[in-house]
């Protein structure tokens, strides 16, 4: 706990201003908020008997008290503003790392998680972080500073009675550190429980149409009243433990107040000779800061029941920061002309060691090819795809693209050299030009409407309430065949040496595919192209057929050669047109 509350403030450094400012209106503040019981003592002492008050020394130290309130409450306002400014600019590096970190680590650790759990750390864990950490340090820093002052002040009135209520002080202690641990591991349990219910939830609220087509709405609402049950029962169970936390303290403190209140009495009247003789404002005076010492510890248990819950979300959230990145490959060579041509030579990969994938894979791949994969599911064919941009990495072999190992090559440049159309669309929030010229931003109008003309999305763009500046998104309301052409439209703009189409015309229809196919063609005329396709008839003209099965090829050449050959393909390709 103390290295995750030590690496939470490591990311307030750059903010030290703010907080030296905290610190010195802190003690502004709690010094003028102290001095109050002095003046109420003072003031108490005014009324010496029946019909003897001295009124002016009263009206006096009456408004000093409201200067000293008033002042007090500016200050106190102030380090709040203070503390808001550290607390939300911290939360906001920390917020823009993890994202950051996102983008850094390999793939299959976004594949091996779910979206919605990783979106709960970035969005809930870091507001929880924000609220319990950071925003209770504000109530944790002028509580300390009002206990140290308490007890300077209470050392002026009485020095043997303070004594007695710093010996009785560690009962509060004791009772809170004993409900903290039991708190700690349900707010952990509670914070994981909330991350796979934002999972569910969007899980099924981005699938709405295929659990309505499927009658899964019964099934769906138990899946998530388990987990929700779940969920409840543990934030009861740590609502609970903390909850028991101020109330106890209350309690233990309580009981102080009265001793240290029956113990000044009797110092009072005499009756107790050994704690001193001392006057009733003096008496009310050390009572009020008694009570003053003693409530610092009420809200601090009650801000530690908040840091368990913040450091169980700053835990989950520092586990991303800690995961493995993709390794720098800045100093890697930069590949500035691709050729075309490229080869894979008997290379092995699997996504876990106990399953085997692809083993001793080789193939030569010329400049201006098109390379057809076809094959049953799960056999590779977009593993091949993925260890071509190297977002997974070959166990081994070689990956040689224009004559340069694959791994010797900047990833980034790598990839810029393969223009890509998958069968999943990705329209993302903005306008259809922003969408089309999203992996070459600095596009003209002219360069965007001639990309979305030569893969006949123009008409339907033109027909839309601004056109190429209608803001669209995911649930836009555009069919998927037209936000699959506004996908492969990128594609067209950016016209990279190399191609890879994966089932890039599964959701459009007969006709546009036609015309699209036509594009296709003027597109990869000279270049390299990879298309994955289950539609047999969409590759029939292509140089190369790899049929793969369980990662290897096991046939290999035209489409009229494997047709003669009568194998897998050829069953395949009938089984298609008689089905």
């Amino acid at each position: 706990m103390i290295n995750t509350l030590k690496r939470v403030m490591s990311y307030a450094k750059p903010y030290r201003l703010h907080f030296f400012l905290t610190v010195i209106f802190a003690l502004i503040g709690v010094a003028f908020s102290l001095s109050v019981p002095v003046f109420i003592g003072e003031a108490v002492d005014c009324a010496i008997g029946k019909d003897d008050v001295d009124f002016t020394k009263l009206l006096r130290i009456a408004a000093i008290l409201a200067g000293a309130v008033l002042i007090s409450t500016l200050f106190q306002w102030l380090m709040s503003l203070s503390t808001n400014k550290l607390a939300f600019n911290t939360v906001k590096d920390l917020r823009c790392d993890v994202f950051a970190k996102l983008e850094r680590v390999p793939l299959k650790y976004i594949d091996g998680n779910q979206k919605g759990q990783l979106t709960s750390r970035v969005i809930n864990d870091i507001e929880i972080i924000s609220d319990g950490l950071l925003q209770g340090f504000a109530q944790l820093f002028s509580g300390v500073i009002t206990i140290i002052g308490t007890i300077i002040f209470m050392l002026t009135i009485n020095v043997k009675i303070t004594f007695v209520v710093i010996a009785l002080t560690p009962l509060s202690f004791i009772v809170a550190s004993r409900i903290t641990k039991l708190s700690r591991d349900t707010f952990l349990k509670q914070s994981k429980l909330r991350g796979e219910m934002v999972s569910l939830t969007e899980e099924l609220i981005g699938n709405q149409k295929t659990v309505k087509s499927f009658v899964y709405e019964e099934r769906a609402e138990k899946r998530f009243e388990i987990i929700n049950s779940q969920f409840g029962k543990t934030g009861a169970l740590a609502t609970f433990y903390s909850s028991m936390t101020n109330p106890t303290t209350r309690f233990v403190n309580g009981l102080i107040y009265a001793a240290i209140g029956c113990i000044g009495a009797l110092g009072a009247i005499g009756a107790l000779k050994i704690v001193g003789v001392m006057s009733v404002g003096r008496l009310s005076s050390f009572l009020a800061y008694s009570n003053q010492y003693t409530k610092p510890f009420n809200e601090i248990s009650g801000v530690i029941a908040e840091l368990q819950n913040a450091v169980a979300s700053a835990e989950r959230v520092f586990a991303v920061l800690d995961e493995e990145e993709v390794s720098d490959d800045s100093d890697k060579e930069i590949l500035t002309d691709c050729n075309g041509t490229l080869s894979f030579d008997n290379i092995s990969f699997s996504y876990t060691p106990q399953t085997k994938l692809i083993e001793n894979f080789s193939l030569d791949v010329k400049n201006g090819q098109k390379v057809a994969i076809v094959g049953p599911t799960g056999c590779g064919k977009s593993t091949i795809i993925n260890l071509l941009l190297r977002f997974y990495d070959i166990n081994s072999g070689n990956i040689i693209i224009s004559g340069k190992n694959a791994s010797d090559i900047t990833r980034d440049s790598l990839r810029s050299t393969f223009g890509m159309v998958l069968q999943e669309t990705w329209i993302f929030t903005g306008t259809i030009a922003e969408n089309i010229a999203y992996g070459k931003p600095d596009a003209t109008a002219e360069e965007i409407e001639n990309a979305a003309k030569a893969v006949f999305a123009h008409s339907f763009i033109k027909r839309l309430p601004k056109g190429y500046d209608t803001v669209v998104s995911e649930d836009s309301g555009l069919s998927q065949g037209q936000k699959q052409l506004i996908c492969i439209a990128r594609v067209m703009l950016m016209n990279p040496p190399m191609l890879i189409l994966d089932e890039a015309t599964s959701s459009i229809d007969l006709r546009t595919e036609q015309k699209i196919q036509l594009s296709f063609e003027k597109l990869m005329k000279g270049k390299t192209s990879f298309i994955i396709a289950h539609r047999l008839s969409t590759i029939k003209n292509a140089d190369i057929i790899l049929v793969m099965k369980n990662g290897n090829i096991i046939e290999q050449g035209t489409h009229n050669e494997l047709i003669e050959q009568n194998g897998f393909y050829a069953n395949l390709y009938v089984s298609q047109f008689n089905s």
